[in-house]
């Protein structure tokens, strides 16, 4: 159990402030967001007092403490940004006296901390957004577009940034963040909860763990079980997550004729979760863009591979490609490589053991590490 506490830190380890949009209650939170929370609650059993600043949400407090780290919660989507401005430059983030470092969270919009602190600033960043800015309106991606890779590099010149995936190291420093700034630490996963551990269906069983956004692509697997029902008889999706793009898929799973084959449960709980994987035969997350994929090694906990897209970012190392999962092309590959591991039992079962044995060493012990190390590199 992670403790709660408010002791002095040790030497090098100052009073920290963490800039996220998002907190892992939000209603649209994922898995960046439980990556933040997993390390800084970490941060905090080690002596060192975190203030977490997110954005609004319904039902949240402004204020809290909550698991160690103290929350607080100013404006939504966008105004989040100003506030954390403001705060930062009238000093009112650090009860505990003086900020001394910053983590931003730099999921495609900056908060561009450094111009509004003395802190020592440290971005961290899980995937760049080049391709999901062009799902949003032609302004709006643009100047999304301009701020993430024109002027944050420029901005946090010369800060170390945290980097979760190989790809991510790669692509920030096309966009000109010096390579040695770049810090690389994966996700980890935490302990499976107790659970029943089912068994594997008679009838060929896929399983989605995302949340309901258009850059998901859950779209992409319901279109594979529409091409696949009639080699794999019964063949059935179960799609886990909630988010503001359920109405548009329920609307999509209509036109496909898919209501029996297609089941949303909406957010579920941990245990309920592991139980759904368990008994599933392919996990699939073919999404535009993946800082890593946090729910691929989370089916491969309970011995499921998965399929995703190969050009997807970080897929291409939660996936070791032919070993613990298989990556395809483009849609019509993506449901040839699922009609593959439906069909051929032994190379399923070999990739969800090979992906089980691997998952086991990603750690969010080891991952707090090695933010601490960079936090405290000075």
């Amino acid at each position: 159990m992670v403790r709660s506490t408010h002791a002095t830190p040790r030497a090098g380890r100052g009073r920290l402030v963490v800039l996220n949009w998002r907190d892992c209650w939000h209603p649209e939170g994922g898995g960046s967001e439980l990556y933040v929370t997993e390390v800084a609650r970490r941060l905090a059993a080690e002596g060192r007092p975190v203030t977490v600043l997110t954005a609004r949400y319904p039902g949240a407090a402004r204020t809290e403490v909550r698991e160690g780290l103290r929350y607080v919660r100013r404006g939504g989507h966008l105004t989040v940004y100003l506030w954390a401005a403001l705060l930062l430059a009238l000093g009112r983030l650090g009860p505990l006296g003086r900020v001394e470092q910053v983590l931003e969270v730099q999921n495609g919009m900056p908060f561009l901390a450094r111009l509004f602190t003395r802190a020592r600033v440290t971005v961290l960043v899980h995937h760049v957004h080049r391709e999901q800015w062009s799902i949003l309106a032609a302004p709006l991606a643009r100047f999304g577009w301009f701020m993430e890779s024109r002027v944050a590099p420029r901005v946090n010149r010369g800060c170390r940034y945290v980097a979760v995936s190989d790809v991510t190291r790669t692509e920030l420093a096309e966009l000109g963040v010096r390579a040695a700034d770049i810090t690389l630490a994966f996700n980890g996963t935490p302990p499976v909860p107790p659970f029943e551990q089912r068994p594997e269906s008679t009838a060929p069983q896929l399983v989605m763990l995302v949340r309901l956004v258009p850059h998901k692509r859950v779209e992409h697997a319901m279109h594979a079980v529409a091409a696949l029902r009639a080699r794999h008889p019964g063949l059935h999706l179960t799609v886990m997550g909630s988010g503001w793009w359920h109405d548009e898929l329920l609307a999509e799973r209509d036109r496909l004729d898919l209501a029996e084959a297609v089941t949303f449960l909406g957010h579920v709980e941990e245990r309920t979760k592991f139980e759904v994987l368990s008994g599933a035969w392919v996990h699939l997350l073919p999404s535009v863009k993946e800082g890593w994929g946090l729910s691929i090694v989370e089916a491969a906990h309970v011995g499921v591979p998965s399929v995703a897209y190969a050009d997807a970012g970080g897929v291409r190392e939660s996936i070791l490609d032919g070993v613990t999962g298989l990556l395809a092309l483009d849609l019509p590959d993506l449901v040839a490589q699922v009609d593959r591991l439906l069909t051929d039992h032994g190379l399923r079962h070999e990739l969800g053991e090979k992906a089980k044995v691997r998952a086991v060493g990603f750690t969010w012990e080891a991952t707090a590490t090695t933010v601490a190390g960079v936090l405290d590199a000075g």
